[in-house]
């Protein structure tokens, strides 16, 4: 009896002592979602335009209007990282604050916000590609909207391929 007792404390001991130092070592909610650096956010979209540029195979009288087309590219791109970040700040300043999570109608105004600031930026690049890709053959026109990911993503969502399908990492 006297060595089950000793044999139960040992046990509990241990797992008491794993869970203080499991704790110890967790990485706190932020680090453990890694999120990219600006850096990061640079080179990718540098990465993107630089694939969709040579996918497409652009003449010398198509290169004209790309201009326009990678400027509203990078746009929307930084964009979506000043939301992120300013979504993030607010978070987290919100967690420092111990303030509550905003209500579900909140949660939907600042939805609609941010829906109104994507559709006007691909607005933006809609308006620029128009001329380059009026000006693309089928072969062009079929890789344009592949290498965009236009009509949706393998495995459902829809969304272009430097902005995620929602902007919302709750």
């Amino acid at each position: 009896m006297m060595k089950k007792t000793i044999a139960a404390g040992t046990i509990a001991l241990t797992l008491a002592g794993a869970g203080f130092a499991l704790a110890q070592q967790a990485a706190p909610r932020d680090e453990r979602a890694s999120r990219p650096s600006a850096e990061d956010v640079s080179a990718f979209t540098d990465a993107r335009v630089a694939g969709l540029r040579a996918g497409l195979k652009l003449s010398a009288e198509q290169e004209k209007n790309w201009p326009a087309v990678e400027t509203a590219i990078r746009d929307l791109a930084k964009e979506r990282a000043d939301r992120m970040t300013t979504r993030r700040e607010a978070r987290r300043a919100d967690d420092n604050a111990q303030r509550p999570r905003p209500d579900a109608v909140a949660r939907l105004r600042e939805d609609a916000d941010a829906m109104s600031a994507r559709a006007a930026s691909l607005k933006k690049l809609a308006d620029a590609a128009e001329p380059l890709y009026k000006s693309l053959d089928d072969g062009q026109k079929r890789r344009f909207g592949q290498l965009l990911r236009v009509g949706g993503r393998p495995g459902g969502g829809h969304g272009f391929f430097w902005q995620r399908r929602a902007d919302n990492d709750r």
